[in-house]
């Protein structure tokens, strides 16, 4: 098994994690994860993340869930089993809207689902490790990868310690 180390920085407070996550980036450091008890406004931002293509799942999920609500539909009121009641046309789409917006919304939402747990390999599986035990409760944490030849500890604790650290530290990361 591949280890690596981590210069973990820990804060107390989501503005301190933010402003020494932005410089720590301008720096040049590499990132391997931001730890926080909550969701912070800015962080993705700020870690250089580009946004998810997940809205664009949604979206041709929804076209397919769309474009299947029409044909099933026409197909089974025109095609398979013509049945002219009362007059009305074979085509009638204005019945045709509640289905298609169900069948839309459904496969849009369990696309989305279904994209996310294969992007994010959230599979089921052994439980992992925790990297920091503990992190997630009530203390923030910004994880930079200590490995490489441009890592220079000294500046990168100096960084930390500058945007208000409470601790600083090296971790072995499996």
């Amino acid at each position: 098994m591949k280890t690596r180390s981590l210069l973990v920085a820990w804060f107390a407070d989501e503005h301190a994690t933010l402003a020494a996550t932005r410089a720590a980036r301008e720096a040049g450091h590499v990132i391997h994860d931001v730890y926080t008890p909550y969701a912070v406004h800015g962080m993705d931002e700020a870690m250089g993340l580009r946004p998810s293509r997940l809205t664009w799942v949604c979206l041709g999920m929804g076209m397919v869930g769309l474009a299947f609500a029409a044909w099933l539909q026409d197909w089974t009121s025109a095609v398979s089993w013509p049945i002219n009641v009362g007059g009305k046309p074979m085509h009638s789409w204005p019945a045709f809207v509640p289905v298609a917006f169900e069948l839309t919304v459904l496969l849009g939402a369990l696309g989305t689902v279904a994209a996310l747990f294969l992007r994010t390999r959230l599979l089921p599986r052994p439980r992992p490790r925790l990297l920091l035990p503990g992190v997630t409760n009530d203390r923030f944490a910004l994880a930079l990868a200590a490995t490489g030849p441009t890592f220079d500890e000294s500046a990168a604790r100096a960084l930390c310690a500058k945007h208000g650290a409470d601790a600083v530290e090296i971790v072995e990361a499996p």
